[in-house]
């Protein structure tokens, strides 16, 4: 009985949710209308992008375990003795990680965080509070775009010149100056047969991410939050932007 409930519960919450999220992009919309004529973008065209895989419940592990990337990966810039920033530690030990317990999906894991979070969510515990990138399509905030406006939780579309696709993004992760990574299913959307952050990158200049600043925070709104590509698609779409490309141009 105790499972049908909860079951019940967690049911009633995805619908409160979907509620929630429909409202919010409703109103979010309106702006997009209202502004579309003067939306700002800008474009950066990548040296590289690497995979990043943070805030997948499977992104870290202890050793041995399989995860998606190398522990020192979640060091700043991967550097070995660099500050953690991939996942969560404890706040009385910095070396120790936080670790998933028995009801979420990978007992024993790493916690693994990104830095646009789900502002509903304030619990740094829980996994749901992150973007998780083998479901959400993210770029990682850089110096240059930063400098130019944008900001966590921006929307963004993303054209591959090699494959000629183009997605809709958000800038989920900072964290790496260059601003050269993007989330695991961004290049898996772009086309790319990437499944881990371990070797995984594009290593030539054929990435271009065009951010539309300020396009997911205004006075009065809590930025959107999303935990599946096909709502972050539907609200870009509401919102007018565009994820069309001009191979020519590049």
């Amino acid at each position: 009985m105790r499972s049908w409930i909860d079951h019940q519960g967690l049911k009633s919450k995805c619908k409160r949710y979907a509620v929630a999220l429909a409202l919010a992009t409703v109103a979010w919309s309106a702006l997009g209308v209202q502004g579309q004529t003067a939306r700002r973008s800008f474009e950066i065209r990548t040296r590289r992008m690497d995979v990043d895989v943070d805030g997948a419940p499977n992104a870290y592990g202890p050793p041995g375990a399989k995860a998606l990337d190398r522990l020192h990966n979640a060091r700043y810039r991967g550097r070995r003795n660099g500050e953690i920033v991939g996942y969560l530690t404890e706040d009385d030990n910095p070396g120790a990680p936080v670790v998933q317990g028995p009801g979420d999906p990978y007992p024993g894991y790493y916690i693994s965080q990104t830095a646009f979070t789900d502002p509903r969510r304030t619990n740094p515990r829980d996994l749901l509070r992150y973007v998780d990138a083998t479901k959400i399509n993210y770029v990682v905030l850089g110096d240059v775009a930063r400098r130019r406006g944008a900001r966590d939780g921006d929307f963004v579309a993303v054209y591959s010149r090699k494959t000629g696709r183009s997605v809709f993004g958000i800038v989920g992760d900072d964290g790496n100056p260059s601003g050269d990574e993007g989330s695991l299913h961004l290049l898996q959307a772009l086309g790319y047969p990437f499944h881990d952050g371990v070797e995984d990158s594009v290593e030539r200049r054929e990435i271009v991410v065009r951010f539309y600043p300020g396009s997911n925070s205004a006075p009065g709104l809590e930025p959107l939050f999303f935990h599946s590509q096909a709502e972050l698609d539907a609200a870009a779409e509401r919102m007018g932007l565009s994820k069309e490309f001009a191979n020519e141009k590049y």
